[in-house]
């Protein structure tokens, strides 16, 4: 792993659903998922900016019991895997299987910051050279809390763009149509 200056890392965190595939609802199997266009593109830019790649992700379905852990386990291997087939290597997978209504409170939930905090431990990340795209408000608080500099809220139905990707009035954000238009951003 490349280390970046003052041995730190910058990391790219990915929210799943939503960033990564279709947000189909409770998205279990590989024949259910579909990449978003783009997302291949993007974490190589990320890679070769010398970014790590982390996926964190809520997964809610699993304290609901629409599906196991085993389940998630699996299809994150296959998701790994597809990435890997294009040169592109996911550092970890992190997740949280909790949901307050549907089994207890818990530091890993976003907008909690427990999956950061624990990737920046593990890998060296320095939080303030790094990049959280997420298609949540919960996604851009859990970044804000963590310090993450910059933070991508990426939403499809925005209508009032003037363009692909803009800083967000009076945000602490910026708003993307696409996943494209953020690979200006990774340097």
């Amino acid at each position: 792993m490349k280390r970046g200056p003052n041995n730190t890392n910058k990391a790219l965190f990915l929210d799943r659903d939503g960033v990564i595939n279709v947000n189909h609802g409770y998205v279990s199997k590989k024949e259910d998922f579909d990449f978003i266009d783009g997302i291949f593109e993007l974490a190589l830019k990320a890679r070769k900016a010398s970014f790590i790649i982390v996926i964190v992700t809520n997964q809610s379905g699993i304290a609901r019991k629409y599906y196991s852990e085993q389940d998630f386990y699996a299809l994150s291997r296959w998701l790994e895997n597809q990435f890997w087939k294009k040169g592109i290597k996911i550092q970890q997978t992190l997740h949280c299987p909790h949901h307050p209504k549907f089994s207890h409170r818990c530091i890993c939930r976003k907008p909690r910051i427990g999956m950061i905090t624990k990737a920046a431990k593990r890998f060296n990340i320095n939080l303030k050279q790094s990049i959280l795209v997420g298609d949540s408000l919960s996604d851009m608080r859990c970044a804000q809390t963590a310090k993450i500099k910059t933070r991508i809220y990426l939403n499809p139905h925005l209508a009032r763009f003037k363009g692909t990707l803009h800083k967000a009035e009076h945000k602490p954000y910026y708003q993307a149509k696409d996943l494209h238009s953020m690979l200006k951003l990774i340097q």
